[in-house]
């Protein structure tokens, strides 16, 4: 039964699939925006590439369609588990507002 394991880890964008051990994350204190930022601009290259791996099948310049069809499907894999966290900021968001001071 271990030899059906599942590994996704390669599906998220670099910044978010590398680990870092604990000392090195309590000595980097970034900012949410500047993780928010570097995630998106990951997403956005994920995206690109998937562009262009579809633009070389269209001109015929490479033989492989899978590896055009697997980068465009860990574009929008990370593209939707972006649209999520988006959500729950926003109900974050609004669960703030709605406190009464």
């Amino acid at each position: 039964m271990n030899d059906m394991l599942i590994r996704g880890g390669d599906l998220l964008p670099p910044s978010l699939n590398t680990p870092k051990p604990a000392v090195e994350l309590q000595n980097e204190a970034k900012p949410f925006s500047s993780v928010l930022k570097d995630a998106i601009a990951d997403i956005n290259k994920l995206q690109v590439n998937a562009d262009e791996a579809i633009a070389k099948v269209e001109l015929g310049n490479t033989a492989s369609i899978h590896e055009a069809v697997v980068a465009l499907e860990k574009a929008g894999l990370s593209f939707r588990a972006m649209m999520q966290v988006r959500n729950k900021i926003m109900d974050a968001y609004q669960e703030v507002m709605r406190i009464q001071v």
